[in-house]
């Protein structure tokens, strides 16, 4: 397990670094997906009560701005923590098969698969559907809502 091995164990301090750096990854990647749903709400509700003004009911629909850029980059993180994972796993199951992993194996932080699979599938995903598909329509309702009564004032 010293610096002339090639490869270490299962209890080695390099493994364990090796998987806290990965864990750390994916624990940010999960924390920015949930700050793009905290900024999404935070900025589709500030335009929204601005729009509410009737002098300023036609900005209703610049609330669907943020939604959509906030879609994209939620998916993105997820798309990134699923890899992240997967890197995660097949180190772990790598680590199981054998008891040991080659040096060239450690601090390796690299996301597995393919990013445009991975981004197919968290758009597909619960965890952005139920939050994204629901903001759309109440700001839908809502533009409607503002516009017809800025246009009754």
């Amino acid at each position: 397990m010293g610096t002339t091995n090639s490869s270490f164990d299962a209890n080695s301090d390099a493994v364990r670094k090796h998987l806290d750096i990965l864990q750390d990854v994916i624990r940010r990647m999960a924390s920015n997906s949930a700050s793009c749903k905290t900024w999404c709400i935070t900025l589709v509700s500030a335009i929204l009560v601005l729009a509410g003004n009737k002098d300023n009911a036609n900005y209703a629909p610049i609330a669907f701005l943020p939604a959509l850029l906030f879609f994209f980059l939620d998916t993105y993180y997820l798309a990134l923590e699923k890899q992240f994972r997967g890197s995660y796993n097949a180190f772990v199951g790598e680590l199981h098969k054998s008891g040991t992993v080659p040096l060239a194996s450690l601090y390796r932080v690299v996301p597995t698969g393919s990013l445009a699979t991975a981004l197919w599938n968290s758009v597909a995903s619960f965890a952005i559907w139920p939050f994204y598909l629901p903001l759309v329509v109440v700001i839908g309702l809502l533009k409607g809502v503002v516009l017809t009564g800025a246009a009754g004032s």
